[in-house]
C-alpha cells in the first residue's frame, strides 16, 4: 500500500506543532496526548472514506461547541496511522478493527489500544463482469487482501457463501493454504487492500474492504455480490490511541462526539447501509 497522504495547509501547520511537542515528550513514550493541554489540536490519522468524512462532519458541526480543536490527517494505507500514533506524530487514529490491531501490535511491537467503536464497514465480493456469486465459473480468479487479518476475513466471507470450505479451527491468519475444499478450483490473487478496486478489470471478482469500495464509487449495500453480515461482527472500526492516552480530555471529547445521535444520523443518511453505526 502506498503511503499517500492528503494534508491541507492548515493541518500541516497544526501537525508540525504536534510533532514538535511529541519530540519533547516524557520518557514513558506515552505520546503527545499526555503533554498537550485540552485546548491544543487533537490530530487524528484516518482513512479518507468513511473515517475522515465522519471526522470532518464532527469537526464542521460538533467540535467547536464541545471545545475540541480537531485536525485530521488522511492516509490511504493501513500501516502509517498506527506507527504515527505510536511515535506521537499524531494523537489518535480511526481506521481499523480489533483483529487487525491485535495482529499489528503483536508483529510491530506497538502499544495501540481502542477507545470506542464507531461503525462497521461490511466486507463485500465485487465484480465488473458477473452479476451474482453463482455465476463464478470453475477456475475463476478472485483478488483478496494480502494482509493477514483482511485476507482471513475475505476467505471467511467466501466460505460463508459456499464458495470454499476452510479447515476446521482456522482463525484470523487464514491464507489460501488453509482451504480444505475448493470445488470451483478458484485461484487467488493477493494484493494490497487499497489496490483491490483497481483489480476488478483484471480478475473475475475481488473481496474489497468497505472503505476502499466506497472510495471507488461502489455501493456495498447495492453492488456487492455477497456482503458480510453485521450480526455479531467483530470487525467494527474504532478510535484508537497509544496506551496511556485513553483519558486525554480531547480524546474523551471526541469519543463522546463520535457516538452521538448526530453522528449516527450522518452515517445512516450518507452511506445508506454501506456503513453501519456500531453504537
Amino acid at each position: 500500500m502506498r503511503n499517500t497522504v492528503k494534508i491541507t495547509t492548515a493541518v500541516l501547520a497544526a501537525a508540525g506543532l504536534t510533532f514538535g511537542l511529541a519530540a519533547c515528550g516524557s520518557d514513558s513514550g506515552s505520546g503527545s496526548g499526555s503533554k498537550d493541554s485540552a485546548s491544543d489540536p487533537l490530530v487524528v490519522a484516518a482513512s479518507p472514506t468513511p473515517h475522515a468524512e465522519i471526522l470532518n462532519f464532527v469537526k464542521d458541526n460538533l467540535a467547536k461547541k464541545a471545545g475540541l480543536n480537531l485536525e485530521i490527517k488522511e492516509f490511504s494505507d493501513y500501516v502509517t496511522p498506527n506507527t504515527a500514533t505510536e511515535d506521537g506524530s499524531v494523537d489518535a487514529n480511526y481506521f481499523q478493527n480489533q483483529p487487525y490491531l491485535d495482529d499489528f501490535n503483536s508483529k510491530k511491537g506497538t502499544h495501540i489500544v481502542p477507545v470506542v467503536t464507531v461503525h462497521l464497514e461490511p466486507l463485500g465480493l465485487y465484480s465488473s463482469k458477473l452479476k451474482s456469486a453463482d455465476a463464478i465459473k470453475s477456475g475463476a480468479t478472485i483478488a483478496i487482501a494480502n494482509d493477514a487479518v483482511n485476507e482471513a476475513r475475505g476467505l471467511k466471507l467466501l466460505a460463508a457463501n459456499g464458495l470454499i470450505t476452510l479447515k476446521s479451527g482456522v482463525g484470523n491468519e487464514a491464507t489460501p493454504a488453509d482451504i480444505a475444499k475448493n470445488p470451483k478450483n478458484l485461484t487467488f490473487k493477493e494484493l494490497e487492500a487499497a489496490q483491490l478496486p483497481r483489480s476488478l478489470a483484471d480478475v473475475d471478482a475481488a473481496v474489497i474492504n468497505g472503505n476502499y469500495a466506497i472510495s471507488a464509487g461502489l455501493k456495498p449495500a447495492k453492488d456487492a455480490l455477497v456482503l458480510e453480515s453485521a450480526k455479531n461482527n467483530p470487525y467494527g472500526n474504532f478510535l484508537a490511541v497509544k496506551k496511556g492516552n485513553e483519558k486525554d480530555p480531547r480524546v474523551l471529547k471526541l469519543k463522546k462526539l463520535l457516538t452521538s445521535a448526530a453522528v449516527k444520523k450522518f452515517i445512516e443518511d450518507k452511506y445508506d447501509g454501506s456503513v453501519i453505526p456500531s453504537f
